[in-house]
């Protein structure tokens, strides 16, 4: 009996502390993040300086609307509130808006190359959330 509750007792210590890690990368800042994608670009493309700072301040505006919208939602659904049809459309519509500004935006500060190559790593990036999303769905 003892045993068990010792094998019990580990492996939940162990859960909760694996649910601890993952909530570590959740809580950096925008700026944090912004730095980090900024670096990561500058290795796979080889940015100049004026080209990093230029997808930095693009990206922490991007990620200060990100974290904001977040915050919004999260009180929303901590009131209960369920968002109506049109609601979802307009919001849909509005991420979809943002996205085309900032492919554009990117276009204006990449050169054609790295453009290229930065669009193709989006769509393999988008690709690979959607075949791991059907994959999910197909478990349920």
């Amino acid at each position: 009996m003892k045993k068990v509750f010792l094998i019990f007792t580990l492996v939940l210590s162990l859960l909760t502390f694996a649910q601890e890690k993952k909530g570590a990368v959740e809580k950096m800042s925008p700026e944090q993040q912004s730095i980090l994608l900024v670096k990561k670009m500058t290795l796979s493309l080889d940015l100049n300086q004026k080209q990093q700072e230029e997808i930095k301040a693009l990206l922490l505006e991007s990620a200060q609307k990100k974290a904001a919208h977040q915050l919004a939602q999260k009180e929303k659904k901590e009131k209960g509130e369920k968002p109506t049809a049109t609601e979802k459309f307009e919001k849909q519509s509005q991420l979809l808006d943002a996205q085309i500004e900032f492919k554009a935006k990117m276009k204006k500060i990449l050169s054609e190359e790295q453009f290229k190559k930065w669009d193709a790593k989006q769509h393999n990036r988008k690709g690979k959330m959607n075949r791991s999303k059907q994959h999910r769905q197909a478990k349920q």
